[in-house]
């Protein structure tokens, strides 16, 4: 393993903050590999690049020999994590929480190496609890402390619901962290709370309390709020390459650097040097993060072609030569059918798409979901946005056989 004070530079970069960071140097010193584990509730199917800050923190670890435990709270996120809820949050059905599980599976490995991933369910565990454990485990704390976390705080001056349940969330977090003996646990700035409740719990217990690392909360395309799907300010880590790379070359310049800081490992402060003194344009220092990024998850190849494609039709206007291409069978179809079947779009993104005047066929603009789109067998043009397009054709029906 690398020297305590190598790891540690790895392990800072980019982290919030470090509660138990002379502990973590102890643990480090042992030269034995930690216990490491970040919690994921399968709320969504979908993993964007706001999740991977944290995955690629787990990355780190990984590399530096320590044991990663990847774990899927498919216990907890039937009741809903709390952190920074104004109300109390839709619970999950097992069935619902099984599907997102299995996406997220498919997902993780993007980052993490799946040889070195320990992937767990905290079900395991917390559905042997049984009543005496759940009594057991709910006298470790007190409603006072619960009610010091700040989002309960304002939730009780309000007088907006609580429910004994959202109490027990944190708790079994926190048991998830005594039964798998963690010595470090990763979670985002707003897990704060649940984290060190790990640590007090793991006293209680008897254990050596674990070292809490929290990591920045990525904005969103936008630059302003928390990447989310429903903000649609997100960038998600299957999207197609054009789409990541285009998304990307669209944040501000400030929050540029923010990226190359979280979701790269690149040296940041030289590139960001090289710019302020005139060395580096920031548009090729953009367009260099954009490929790193997209070369991360699609491979160095397509990176280079959706670069190709992003100067070609956003930069120059022109239309691509290799867009995908759907016929249909029919002769015509409502225009929201089809923005939604050719671009894997729900039908209500596609009418949103139409609704701001995003969507043109042809050459004209689609001004009506319900409008309806006459297909031929020579093909038209559908696109969508600046970087979405796709031929559409009427399928050739040849003369019948005698």
């Amino acid at each position: 393993m690398k020297p305590t004070e190598e790891q540690l530079k790895i392990i800072k970069r980019g982290t919030e903050e470090i509660i138990g960071l002379s502990e973590l140097e102890k643990k480090l010193s042992r030269k034995k590999p930690l216990v490491v584990k970040a919690g994921f509730d399968p709320s969504a199917p979908d993993i964007h690049i706001g999740h991977t800050v944290l995955l690629r923190k787990m990355k780190h670890f990984q590399d530096l020999g320590h044991k990663v435990f990847f774990l899927i709270g498919d216990f907890t996120g039937r009741i809903g994590d709390p952190s920074g809820q104004s109300k109390e949050r839709k619970h999950l059905t097992a069935a619902e929480v099984k599907k997102n599980a299995a996406t997220y599976k498919k997902q993780i490995f993007k980052v993490l190496d799946k040889e070195k991933t320990e992937v767990v369910f905290n079900s395991a565990w917390c559905s042997k609890l049984g009543t005496e454990g759940m009594f057991d485990l709910a006298s470790k704390y007190t409603v006072a402390r619960m009610l010091e976390r700040d989002d309960f705080q304002a939730r009780y001056r309000k007088k907006a619901p609580i429910s004994i349940l959202e109490f027990m969330y944190p708790l079994l977090q926190g048991y998830d962290s005594v039964v798998m003996k963690a010595d470090v646990e990763l979670g985002g700035t707003d897990q704060k709370f649940n984290l060190l409740l790990g640590r007090d719990l793991q006293k209680s217990y008897g254990q050596s309390p674990q070292v809490v690392i929290t990591m920045p909360i990525l904005e969103g395309t936008d630059g302003v709020n928390k990447m989310s799907k429903s903000l649609n300010n997100y960038i998600g880590i299957s999207e197609a390459p054009q789409e990541m790379f285009g998304k990307l070359m669209s944040i501000s310049d400030k929050l540029m650097w923010r990226y190359y800081n979280l979701l790269t490992d690149v040296d940041h402060e030289k590139i960001k040097r090289d710019v302020e003194e005139g060395r580096v344009h920031p548009k090729q220092a953009k367009t260099d993060l954009a490929k790193s990024i997209v070369a991360e998850y699609h491979g160095a190849a397509k990176a280079e072609k959706a670069r190709v494609n992003f100067e070609k039709i956003v930069v120059n206007k022109e239309t691509p030569e290799d867009m995908p291409e759907r016929v249909f069978s029919t002769g015509a179809m409502a225009a929201s059918a089809v923005v939604a079947d050719c671009f894997n779009i729900s039908t209500s993104e596609a009418r949103r798409l139409i609704a701001q005047g995003a969507v043109s066929y042809d050459g004209a603009r689609v001004s009506d979901p319900a409008q309806t789109l006459t297909f031929r067998a020579q093909g038209a043009v559908l696109k969508a946005g600046k970087r979405r397009f796709c031929r559409i054709k009427a399928a050739r029906i040849g003369p019948k056989k005698t």
